[in-house]
């Protein structure tokens, strides 16, 4: 089962958290850091990454799952 992955701000940190959970995966210095750690695991559950400005608005999105080619739409 895929779990989507949110690199969110967290206090002066940033924070991989997996959809749906109250607690954060792990909390890193850098957003850098974060997303290289939500990556992996975004890639490991074949879920999406999505990285989240300090405003909370999502500003990136990464999908590493059985994504249909070509897109429909």
């Amino acid at each position: 089962m895929s779990k989507n992955q949110h690199i969110v701000p967290h206090g002066d940190q940033w924070a991989v958290k997996g959809a749906g959970n109250s607690r954060a995966t792990s909390l890193h210095i850098t957003q850098q850091g974060a997303i290289d750690a939500g990556r992996q695991i975004a890639q490991n559950q074949q879920g999406e990454l999505l990285i989240h400005g300090r405003n909370g608005q999502i500003r990136e999105k990464n999908s590493y799952g059985n994504d249909p080619f070509p897109p429909k739409g």
